[in-house]
C-alpha cells in the first residue's frame, strides 16, 4: 500500500522551521504569518502522527523524529530546485555567462573571446564582471575567473597562469627627456597606482629592486581599476606597476615597454572556477578546453 504524501505546503514550513530553529524567520521566508507557520506544522505533525517541534518559552527544538526526518525532506526540496532549474534553463543551453574582474576582462580575456566565438558559433558568451567570489547556487554564472592560491571550497578550480609585478611605460617616455635607465630614475617620473587589491604593487616590487619603500609615495596619479592605470601608461601619463595578465597584449603590440630586467613573482595566479561535483554542460566544457588550450599555447610560444 502506497502512503499518502503529507502537505507540500506543511513540508515547507517544516523545513524551513527546523532549518531557522524559528517560526518567525520560517514565515519571514515563506512571506507567511507566523501563525499561518504554526497551523501548518500542527496539520503536517497530525497528518504524519508524529511530534516534530519541543515548543519552549523562547527557542525551538528538533524532536529525535524530525532529526531523522529531516535531512530526506530537505534532499528532496533541494531536487525539485534542481529539477526546476534544469527546466527553466533548457532555453539557455546555448548561453554561457563567464563572471570575471572588469580590467581581467578588457585587458586579457576579450582580446582572446573571437578565437572561440569562431570555434564555438553556436555558443553565445556572456560576460559578467565583479569582485566578488561567485555564489554558483545564487548567481546566474556558469564559470568565473578569479585571482588566488585556488583553495575555495565547493568549486573546481583550473590553473591559468601566474602574475608577475613590473613596471611598464609608454615607449615615448623611456626615449623621452628624462629617459629610464635604471630604477632610481623613477625618481624623476610619475608613478601611477592602483587602489584597493593592488595599492600595494609599487611597494612590492621596489623592495625587490632594492629600493626604499617609501620611495612609491612620491606625488603620483591613482585608479581604482588597473585598465585604467595600464592605459594611463600607454597614454604617457606616468609609469604603471604592471601585472602579467593585464600588460602582455599591449606589450605584444608596443603599446607599453618594460625599463627594467627586474619583475616580482606573486604566489597567487589566475583560476577557472566552476561548480564542483557536477557534470559539465557541453558550453563549459567547451569553454573550459578552449581556455586552458589558449593558455598552453601561449605559454609555449612565449
Amino acid at each position: 500500500m502506497t502512503a499518502r504524501l503529507p502537505s507540500l505546503n506543511g513540508l515547507r514550513a517544516f523545513e524551513a522551521a527546523a532549518r531557522h530553529l524559528s517560526f518567525t524567520q520560517a514565515a519571514s521566508e515563506l512571506n507567511v504569518t507566523q501563525t499561518a507557520i504554526s497551523h501548518q506544522i500542527k496539520r503536517l505533525e497530525e497528518e504524519l502522527g508524529v511530534r516534530l517541534f519541543i515548543r519552549q518559552n523562547r527557542s525551538l527544538a528538533l524532536t529525535a523524529e524530525a532529526q531523522d526526518y529531516l535531512p530526506g525532506i530537505r534532499a528532496a526540496f533541494n531536487d525539485l530546485r534542481l529539477a526546476t532549474d534544469r527546466l527553466l534553463r533548457k532555453d539557455d543551453d546555448h548561453v554561457l555567462t563567464v563572471s570575471t574582474l572588469a580590467s581581467l576582462a578588457a585587458k586579457w580575456l576579450l582580446p582572446r573571446l573571437t578565437n572561440f566565438q569562431e570555434a564555438h558559433p553556436g555558443i553565445d558568451v556572456r560576460i559578467t564582471t565583479s569582485t566578488n567570489l561567485v555564489d554558483f547556487q545564487r548567481d546566474k554564472v556558469d564559470a568565473g575567473i578569479r585571482y588566488g592560491r585556488g583553495q575555495w571550497q565547493g568549486v573546481r578550480a583550473d590553473w591559468l597562469m601566474a602574475d608577475e609585478l613590473f613596471p611598464v611605460c609608454s615607449p615615448a617616455l623611456l626615449n623621452g627627456s628624462k629617459p629610464l635607465k635604471c630604477p632610481e630614475d623613477l625618481r624623476d617620473h610619475v608613478l601611477l597606482h592602483t587602489s584597493a587589491a593592488n595599492s600595494d604593487d609599487w611597494r612590492l616590487w621596489l623592495t625587490a629592486a632594492g629600493l626604499p619603500a617609501d620611495f612609491s609615495r612620491q606625488p603620483g596619479l591613482t585608479f581604482d581599476m588597473i585598465f585604467m592605470t595600464v592605459q594611463a601608461a600607454i597614454d604617457g601619463l606616468g609609469v604603471a606597476m604592471g601585472r602579467t595578465a593585464y600588460v602582455e597584449e599591449d606589450i605584444a603590440k608596443g603599446r607599453l615597454v618594460v625599463p627594467f630586467k627586474i619583475a616580482f613573482p606573486v604566489d597567487a595566479g589566475f583560476y577557472l572556477v566552476s561548480p564542483a561535483g557536477r557534470t559539465d554542460p557541453p558550453k563549459l566544457s567547451a569553454f573550459r578546453q578552449w581556455l586552458l588550450g589558449s593558455v598552453q599555447n601561449h605559454a609555449s610560444a612565449s
